[in-house]
């Protein structure tokens, strides 16, 4: 029979004891153990001999979460006995520091043989007392002064006269994780977050492009685009009598999206409230390296001070200087919460942003027509970038004007809240100078995006940006000390929420000096959610061939088919798998490429891969699973050089 077990309270205990209520113990049902802190009058006894025996079931566990949240809720712990000639000295170093500082006098607990064991496996220091400040491990006596008296124990502490350990620009994923993380581990923490409303007035709440006009919607509607798909071939996998045809409301979608989105908004500023982050609706300009103005709707202004700040402001999308684009197009910022139907629809741009939405849109029912400047998703693998464009202009249908520019557009028909306007788009063709022009309901750009650093006052403080608008940074540091930086602002780093999040909780731990650990940027995984997926992690083709050189590389492929696109009856050999090796390092991998169905969730771990250096060698000694997609990528043996077929000859063998 299991046993359950409770805590109680050391004056309960006491109370128990002193009127001898066994008969309540025996009501409770439960057997009794010995509290986490012992009852006063058993301190110092000599009642009872010192037995050393195994601690109650669950009781480390308790320890090590109270010695935990001691240490992440207190600028400075001691350990120890208060009244030794040690932990005196100690608290005078504390003193000079004028810091604050806690005692956890360790003969108070029940076990102190338990909870000294755990608090020596969290520090260097072989007996009590222990030092803990800002959460890193100090030592004892001995280590207190000696990083007094090199000054790393101030510089730690930190004492300063700012309203705010951290101010944080920007309520994105990475302001957000960041502005948590830090107050987690003691700081004062305030956040601020304002969006400047697009050209046509949308705007939204806490949570920056990701939550709002990002990841999240695009997924879904991406998802609703598959939907659809899988509704098409219902008839084959035998859900119908015929082949259905399929009326999409984007009304009801967008509103169930924006539903989501506004959930999350509520998620994001509760979670901001529970963690002690001082949540501000105000656009934030730097007035010096340790005072910023903040704006609010009404235009009432007001000053903080900080002693660091973390500009964690993101990214909003580029409109070309032609007439007519900011007066009668819209981005990727509106069409999310977009109340019509967009109907005939062109999309501007080559982007991974450009080509998601024509996907999504044309599954959708829509009429869409891309318009490519020059090459898609610059900066990917060109043949797998290809292979994208290729399936969404063959198998969904999306016409290509490629190479093409608009010139000009013009409303010929205004929008309304519930209909779609006419516009009249000017283009070139540029190969051949063709001009011409084409009505649309809906114009998207999706031509890039612009740094939101031009307008916080970056300049008065000095800190550097490129032409473009990013900012150099040392490990999030930009060139002012106390200024940080995270997310896509950041200059030559992956413009991906992920690492957005995992910069800004590194960061946060090493300012609050419990973390020395470092933002890997490489090798970091992604995918684009075009209709058919495309999934990377490493190096292209090309930059494999430009950093090594052609004959020392070696490019395995193979087309495949997905098991279950069978019954449907979708085309063969359409999916590609490529994995690029470097042929003087053993084979090392380089680079992982795959164009197929789950995209994501197959090129997650390649990252690992990767990063462990590991062989061509090591991945063809696993064993797939199998049908699956993924398997693909332990069967490669047909190379580019070889010049023999890479195309699937069967299922199983």
């Amino acid at each position: 029979m299991r046993r359950a077990f409770i805590t109680l309270s050391p004056l309960l205990v006491n109370a128990l004891v002193k009127q001898r209520s066994k008969r309540l113990i025996q009501l409770l049902g439960v057997p009794l153990i010995k509290p986490l802190v012992r009852p006063f009058s058993s301190i110092n006894s000599t009642n009872n001999p010192p037995v050393r025996a195994m601690p109650p079931i669950g009781l480390s566990f308790q320890y090590k979460k109270l010695i935990d949240e001691t240490i992440e809720t207190n600028r400075a712990v001691i350990f120890g006995d208060p009244s030794s000639e040690e932990v005196t000295k100690i608290k005078e170093v504390f003193g000079q520091l004028g810091s604050d500082y806690h005692v956890f006098g360790i003969d108070t607990v029940a076990d102190p043989q338990t909870f000294n064991d755990l608090l020596q496996s969290k520090a260097p220091h072989g007996r009590v007392p222990l030092v803990f400040a800002m959460g890193k491990p100090i030592g004892g006596y001995e280590d207190v002064v000696k990083s007094f008296e090199s000054g790393d124990l101030g510089r730690l502490l930190k004492p300063h006269p700012y309203d705010y350990d951290l101010i944080v620009i920007g309520g994105g994923s990475g302001g957000l994780a960041a502005s948590k993380e830090a107050a987690r581990l003691g700081q004062k923490v305030s956040l601020l977050d304002f969006v400047t409303p697009s050209p046509i007035g949308t705007t939204w709440g806490l949570g920056g492009t990701c939550v709002n006009v990002g990841c999240i919607p695009k997924k879904l509607m991406h998802q609703s685009a598959l939907v659809a798909e899988t509704l098409h071939v219902a008839y084959e996998w035998g859900f119908a009598e015929q082949r259905l045809e399929l009326n999409h409301f984007w009304n009801r979608l967008v509103q169930n999206i924006q539903n989501v989105v506004k959930g999350s908004n509520f998620t994001y500023r509760v979670a901001l409230r529970n963690s002690n982050v001082k949540y501000i609706n105000a656009y934030g300009t730097f007035e010096d390296e340790h005072k910023i103005k903040l704006t609010d709707k009404s235009g009432n202004e007001s000053y903080l001070t900080s002693n660091n700040f973390l500009i964690a402001t993101g990214e909003r999308p580029r409109y070309p200087d032609i007439p007519g684009a900011i007066e009668y197009c819209i981005t990727s910022d509106d069409l999310f919460s977009l109340p019509y139907h967009p109907q005939k629809t062109l999309v501007v741009g080559a982007s991974y942003v450009a080509l998601e939405c024509a996907g999504f849109l044309r599954s959708l029912g829509v009429d869409v027509t891309v318009m490519v400047r020059s090459v898609l998703l610059r900066g990917f693998d060109s043949e797998m970038a290809e292979k994208v464009g290729q399936y969404m202009q063959d198998e969904i249908k999306v016409k290509f004007l490629r190479p093409c520019v608009p010139l000009e557009i013009e409303e010929r028909t205004p929008r309304s809240q519930t209909q779609a306007g006419v516009l009249g788009v000017k283009a070139q063709l540029t190969d051949e100078g063709t001009i011409f022009t084409e009505e649309f309901n809906t114009v998207i750009f999706a031509v890039g995006r612009k740094p939101c650093t031009d307008k916080i006052g970056l300049d008065k403080i000095g800190v550097e940006v490129d032409k473009r608008g990013k900012i150099p940074c040392v490990n999030e540091q930009t060139n002012v000390p106390n200024v940080y930086a995270v997310g896509d602002i950041v200059q030559d780093k992956p413009e991906l929420t992920p690492v957005a999040i995992k910069a800004g909780i590194l960061l946060a731990r090493r300012l609050a000096g419990v973390s020395d650990e470092l933002c890997d940027y490489s090798s970091v995984a992604t995918t684009v959610f075009t209709p058919l997926e495309y999934g990377c992690c490493g190096l292209s083709e090309e930059k494999a061939i430009e950093l090594y050189g052609e004959e020392n590389i070696e490019v395995y492929v193979q087309h495949f088919t997905p098991t279950e696109w069978s019954v449907a009856q979708k085309p063969k050999n359409i999916c590609y798998a490529k994995v690029i090796t470097l042929l003087t390092e053993n084979e090392r991998i380089l680079g992982f490429h795959y164009l197929g169905p789950n995209a994501g969730e197959v090129t997650q771990f390649t990252s690992l891969a990767l990063k462990k250096n590991c062989t061509k060698a090591e991945l063809d000694s696993m064993i797939g699973i199998h049908p699956t997609n993924a398997e693909v990528f332990v069967y490669l043996t047909v190379t580019k050089r070889s010049g023999k077929s890479s195309l699937q000859a069967g299922c199983c063998g």
